[in-house]
């Protein structure tokens, strides 16, 4: 009787919802791929973009439940071909990336909204604050190429970007808004 035990155990391990097998691997294509945000500084718009990023990709629209996706961006890496503001984004008073190098979005939870629409359920941490986030993106596969595209607002304030003077939404709004469009190639 004491054989069955082990093998009862595995087969409710494997019965059980909230284990999934692991969503097949992509690759990021990075120079089809960019992540890019948009603000305004005392009324005139800019955007930017982070040229140092990567992604560990694991997406399946059949598993959600397996699919995960972990991003870290370089704060260093932020341009938005403004040299004032692109010296000034490294420094304390916004990314503090001396402190804080890399900025992170983990998601483990992913639900289907239909018509090649989804969202990632996740956590963004910048200056070492992490937040909840739902990211609501789109994918589209073609064979083995999957184009993704997301827009998010983020409150700079709540991660702390942006101190003394820069604290308040007089000159630079609370609200940066970033643009993912990703294309990436089934690993293997």
């Amino acid at each position: 009787m004491r054989p069955f035990v082990p093998v009862l155990a595995v087969a409710v391990v494997l019965a059980s919802p909230v284990w999934a097998a692991p969503a097949p691997a992509w690759t990021v294509d990075k120079p089809a791929s960019k992540v890019a945000f948009s603000s305004s500084f005392d009324g005139g718009a800019f955007t930017g973009s982070f040229r140092r990023w990567d992604a560990a990709i694991r997406f399946d629209p059949a598993n959600l439940a397996g699919s995960s996706v972990t991003a870290a961006f370089d704060m260093t890496s932020a341009v938005t071909g403004d040299s004032g503001r692109d010296e000034a984004l490294p420094q304390d008073e916004w990314f503090a990336a001396g402190k804080f190098p890399k900025a992170t979005f983990t998601a483990r939870t992913f639900k289907a909204l239909g018509g090649n629409r989804y969202q990632a359920v996740g956590a963004l941490t910048i200056r070492g604050v992490t937040k909840p986030l739902t990211l609501p993106f789109t994918l589209v596969i073609t064979g083995g190429v999957a184009k993704m595209n997301a827009s998010v607002g983020l409150n700079r304030l709540a991660f702390g970007v942006g101190q003394n003077e820069w604290k308040t939404t007089e000159v630079v709004p609370a609200t940066v808004t970033v643009n993912i469009s990703l294309t990436a190639k089934r690993a293997g």
